[in-house]
C-alpha cells in the first residue's frame, strides 16, 4: 500500500527554489536583466510572484542566485605548464556547451552593472588564481588573466550569444586548436616588450 501524503515541506521548498532558478536563468538569458520580470519568471516557474520574493527578496537577489557560477576550473597544480592553454580552453568550451547560466551571465554582464560585477567576481575568484600559478612575472598576473578572459569571453560571445555562423560551426577541436596557443602564450610566455 502506497502513501498519498504530500511531499515534506523541505522537499517542496527545494523543488520550488530549483524551479524559480531554472526559470530565472532562462528568462535572464533570453531577455537580459532589464527586461526580465519577477512576474514573468514566476509564471515560467508555475508559481505566484510572491514566492519568488519570499525566497530571493528582489530581482537583484534572484539574479545573484541564478548566476552564481563555479567554472570548476581544473586545479592549477594538476596541470602541466606546457599544456595549460589547451586544458583551459577545452574545459571552458565544455562548460559553455553544458551551462546556460554562463550565457545568461554574459548577456547580462554586457548590459547591466550587477551582471558586470558578478562577472568581475568570477574573474577575481577563479581566473586570477590560475594565472598566478603559471605567469612568469607576478606583476603581470592581472593583465595576463584579463587577456585570457578576453579570448575566452570573446569566443563565448560570438559562439553562444551573437551566434556568428563561423564561430558556431567550428567544432570543439578546431576552436581549441585556434585558441589554445594564444591562451598558452598569455599565461606562460615571457613579456613581449
Amino acid at each position: 500500500m502506497t502513501s498519498s501524503k504530500p511531499p515534506a515541506p523541505r522537499r517542496r521548498s527545494e523543488a520550488t527554489r530549483a524551479a524559480i532558478l531554472e526559470a530565472a536563468r532562462e528568462r535572464f538569458a533570453a531577455d537580459g536583466y532589464e527586461r526580465a520580470t519577477i512576474r514573468a519568471i514566476a509564471k515560467d516557474a508555475g508559481i505566484d510572484p510572491s514566492m519568488v520574493m519570499r525566497y530571493y527578496g528582489n530581482k537583484e537577489g534572484l539574479f545573484a542566485a541564478a548566476v552564481a557560477i563555479d567554472l570548476m576550473l581544473p586545479d592549477p597544480a594538476s596541470l602541466a605548464r606546457e599544456d595549460v592553454g589547451r586544458a583551459l580552453v577545452t574545459h571552458f568550451l565544455a562548460q559553455w556547451e553544458e551551462n546556460d547560466v554562463l550565457t545568461a551571465l554574459l548577456r547580462v554582464g554586457a548590459t547591466n552593472e550587477a551582471g558586470a560585477e558578478r562577472m568581475q567576481g568570477v574573474f577575481r575568484e577563479q581566473v586570477l588564481p590560475l594565472a598566478r600559478r603559471f605567469c612568469p612575472d607576478p606583476e603581470q598576473v592581472p593583465a595576463r588573466a584579463a587577456l585570457v578572459s578576453s579570448q575566452l569571453l570573446g569566443l563565448a560571445l560570438t559562439r553562444y550569444v551573437l551566434r556568428f555562423p563561423p564561430a558556431v560551426e567550428l567544432d570543439t577541436e578546431e576552436a581549441v586548436a585556434w585558441l589554445a596557443p594564444t591562451v598558452q602564450r598569455y599565461l606562460t610566455a615571457p613579456y613581449p616588450g
